[in-house]
C-alpha cells in the first residue's frame, strides 16, 4: 500500500515523496495503521534539450513532444511535470516525426533526465542520430497469387516517385490495396511492402507484393475496462467482426481509431491464439477518461465588447459516443444561444446525424442603426466520400427579423417594414482536407464548397454559394508556416425576390484592417451611410507565422499578413441613386502576435489599410480567439 501511494505521487511529479507506514498498537489486540507522508515539491521539467539534431531546431522538436518545458505559465500547465513514463511516448513521437519526413535511419540513442540538487526540477536531454532524408524511387506492384492481376492493384496505389519517404504513405497504400482485395472477394490476401535502399542516391524503391496470408479467422473480440462507454461504440471502430478473416494491419488501425475517439486515456489492442490453430481472439483493454466539460467565463472582443459565456459539452453522451453541446453567450451588443446533438454512427453505419437549434439577437445601433433577431433549427447527415473527403447534407428552417431601424436608407427601411421572414432551405457542403494525414504534417490543402437552396416554402427564395481553398506549408526547417486562403461567395435571388441584409455578405473579419460592417455596398445618401452588405464577396489572404525568439514555453509567436478583397453587388437598389455597390477592391497589411494562454489562444492583430474607400470604417487593432478552418 505504501508503494502504491508513493507511485501516485510519483506520477504527479512528486518524485521526492516518501510514504512511511506506522503501526500503533491498541488494546484488545487492535492496531491502527497510519501512513506518514512527506509530499515534497512537484518536480518540473526545467529544460528540454537535444543533442545530434541538425535538420530541425530544438524549438521545432519541442513542439512535437508530449512533455513540455516549464515557463512563466507553469502554474497552469500540467505537461511540464516530469513523468518518467512520458519519455517513452516522447521517444516514439520523435521517431514517427523523423520517419514521416524521410529519415529512415533515425534513432533516439538516449533520453536522460537529470534531477537538480534541490530535487525540484529536471533537465531532460534527448540524444538522437538523424541520418539522411530519403525520397521514393521506383514503385511497382507484383502478384504472387495465380489469377490475381497486379495491374488492378497498381491502379489504386497513389505513391509517386520523388515523394518524401513516409511510412504513412505506405500504410495508406496497403490499406487501399487490401480494401480492393476484399471488394473482389479475395480473402487472406496480404500486401507486403519490399523496400530496397539506394544509399548513394538517398532513395528507396518500393515493391508491393500481393501474397497469400495464413487462413486465420477472428474467433471473438473481448472488451474490458469500459465502465461508461458501451461495447458497441468500441466494436464499430473495427472493420472486422467475429468470423471474418484475421488481418493484423486492420487490428492496428482499429486500435488507432479507438484512441482517436478521445474517450480513453489508454487503449491496448492485442491478438492472442484462440481455441483452435486457425482462430484468434482480439483483446481490447481501455481506461476511460472524462469526456464532458462545463465552462464559465468572460469574453472580450473589439467588435462585440465584453460578455460572458456558459457552455456544456459532452463527447460521449450516455456512453454512446454521441456529442451534445449547449452554449449561451451574452455580450454588450449580441446574445447567442445554441444547442446541438450529433450521432456519429446512425444505425451503426458510417453515417452521422445531427440536429441543432439557435437563437440570436444583435443590437447594431452603434454600426448599422438596426437590430436583428434570428431563430433557427437545423438537421443534417454526413458521410465520407473517400479517405480525405466528406459530404454533409442539411435542412434549415429559420425566421429572421430586422427591427428598430432608425436610419434614413430606403433599402433598409423597406426590409425592416417587411417584418419577420421565414426561410426553408436545403444545402450541402463538400470538403476535401489533406492536412489530417501524418504526424504533425508539414502542410496540406483544404477545399470546401457548399450551397444552400431556399424556396421550399417560406418567404424567401435564393441560392447561396460559398467556396474556400486553403494551402499551407512549413518552410525554413519547418520554423515558419506560410498560408494562402482564397474565399468567395454569391447569393442569387430567384423570381421577384431580392436579398435581405440578414442574407447578404459582410466583411466580418474576412479582411483585417476594417470593421465587421466596414466595407461593401453603402447608402451614401443616408445620414449614417448605412452598411447594406453585398450579394458577392471575394477575399485572398496571405499569412506567415513565425517564432519571435522568445522561449517557446511562453507560447508567444508572431505573424504577418496581407488581405485583399471586396464585397459588392445589390439587387434591390433600383431607384436609389446614392448606393455604391461597385467592385472596389480593398487591401490591408498587418502584424500579428499569437499567445497561447490557459484561457485559450489569443491573437492580436495590428493592421493598416492600403487600399480603401472614403466611407470605409477602419479598425487598426483587434483581439480575437484564433480558430482553425
Amino acid at each position: 500500500d505504501a508503494a502504491a501511494i508513493a507511485e501516485v505521487y510519483r506520477v504527479q511529479g512528486r518524485i521526492a515523496a516518501t510514504v512511511t507506514p506506522k503501526i500503533i498498537r491498541r488494546s484488545e489486540n487492535r492496531v491502527d495503521l497510519v501512513f506518514e507522508i512527506t509530499e515534497g515539491r512537484v518536480v518540473e521539467v526545467e529544460r528540454l534539450s537535444f543533442v545530434g539534431n541538425r535538420a530541425f531546431s530544438d524549438r521545432r522538436l519541442r513542439q512535437v513532444l508530449e512533455t513540455k518545458q516549464a515557463g512563466f505559465l507553469r502554474t497552469f500547465i500540467q505537461r511540464d511535470t516530469f513523468v518518467a513514463e512520458r519519455l517513452e511516448l516522447d521517444k516514439q513521437v520523435l521517431t514517427e516525426f523523423y520517419l514521416s519526413r524521410g529519415y529512415i535511419d533515425f534513432q533516439v540513442l538516449d533520453a536522460g533526465a537529470e534531477v537538480s540538487r534541490e530535487r525540484d526540477a529536471t533537465f531532460v536531454t534527448f540524444t538522437v542520430r538523424e541520418g539522411l532524408p530519403y525520397t521514393i524511387g521506383a514503385v511497382s506492384t507484383v502478384s504472387e497469387i495465380e489469377g490475381v492481376d497486379a495491374a488492378e492493384f497498381e491502379a489504386v496505389q497513389k505513391i509517386r516517385s520523388g515523394q518524401t519517404y513516409s511510412p504513412v504513405l505506405i500504410d495508406n497504400n496497403i490499406t487501399r490495396m487490401e480494401t480492393l482485395a476484399l471488394r473482389k472477394g479475395l480473402n487472406f490476401v496480404r500486401i507486403e511492402p519490399r523496400i530496397t535502399r539506394n544509399d548513394r542516391g538517398q532513395m528507396v524503391d518500393i515493391q508491393f507484393a500481393i501474397t497469400r496470408g495464413d487462413r486465420v479467422f477472428v474467433e471473438r473480440i473481448d472488451i474490458e475496462g469500459n465502465q461508461t462507454t458501451l461495447d458497441q461504440v468500441i466494436r464499430r471502430q473495427f472493420r472486422t467482426v467475429e468470423g471474418d478473416p484475421f488481418n493484423p494491419r486492420e487490428v492496428r488501425q482499429s486500435a488507432e481509431r479507438i484512441r482517436a475517439l478521445g474517450f480513453f486515456s489508454d487503449a491496448q489492442v492485442n491478438a492472442e491464439p484462440g481455441s483452435a490453430p486457425d482462430q484468434v481472439v482480439v483483446n481490447v483493454d481501455v481506461e476511460e477518461q472524462p469526456t464532458g466539460s462545463l465552462s464559465l467565463g468572460l469574453t472580450y472582443s473589439v467588435a462585440n465588447g465584453t460578455g460572458f459565456n456558459i457552455g456544456f459539452s459532452e463527447s460521449n453522451f450516455l456512453g454512446r459516443g454521441q456529442r451534445l453541446s449547449m452554449n449561451l453567450n451574452a455580450g454588450t451588443d449580441n446574445q447567442n444561444s445554441s444547442f446541438s446533438f450529433t450521432e456519429p454512427a446512425l444505425l451503426g453505419r458510417d453515417l452521422s446525424f445531427s440536429v441543432g437549434a439557435y437563437y440570436r439577437t444583435s443590437d447594431n445601433q452603434s454600426s448599422a442603426v438596426y437590430d436583428t433577431r434570428n431563430i433557427g433549427f437545423t438537421t443534417g447527415i454526413g458521410f465520407p466520400l473517400g479517405e480525405q473527403s466528406n459530404l454533409d447534407l442539411r435542412l434549415r428552417v429559420s425566421e429572421d427579423k430586422i427591427f428598430n431601424y432608425t436610419g434614413t436608407s430606403p433599402i433598409l427601411q423597406a426590409e425592416s417594414d417587411a417584418g419577420a421572414l421565414r426561410t426553408f432551405s436545403l444545402g450541402y457542403t463538400y470538403e476535401y482536407d489533406t492536412r489530417i494525414t501524418g504526424l504533425n504534417p508539414k502542410g496540406g490543402v483544404l477545399l470546401r464548397f457548399g450551397q444552400d437552396f431556399a424556396g421550399l416554402g417560406g418567404d424567401t427564395k435564393y441560392i447561396q454559394t460559398t467556396a474556400l481553398a486553403l494551402a499551407e506549408s512549413r518552410v525554413l526547417n519547418e520554423e515558419v508556416t506560410v498560408r494562402a486562403i482564397f474565399e468567395g461567395g454569391a447569393i442569387s435571388s430567384l423570381g421577384d425576390n431580392t436579398s435581405r441584409v440578414t442574407e447578404r455578405f459582410f466583411g466580418n473579419g474576412k479582411i483585417r484592417g476594417f470593421e465587421g460592417n466596414g466595407i461593401g455596398p453603402r447608402d451614401l445618401g443616408a445620414a449614417d451611410q448605412d452598411a447594406l452588405g453585398g450579394n458577392l464577396f471575394a477575399v485572398a489572404r496571405f499569412e506567415a507565422d513565425f517564432p519571435l525568439g522568445l522561449p517557446e514555453e511562453y507560447g508567444i509567436s508572431g505573424g504577418a499578413f496581407l488581405d485583399v478583397g471586396s464585397v459588392w453587388s445589390l439587387d434591390n437598389s433600383a431607384g436609389v441613386g446614392t448606393v455604391d455597390d461597385s467592385f472596389n477592391p480593398r487591401a490591408a497589411v498587418g502584424l500579428s502576435v499569437f499567445w497561447t494562454t490557459p484561457i485559450g489562444p489569443l491573437r492580436f492583430n495590428f493592421s493598416r489599410a492600403l487600399v480603401k474607400e472614403d466611407y470605409d470604417q477602419e479598425q487598426n487593432f483587434d483581439l480575437t480567439i484564433s480558430t482553425q478552418f
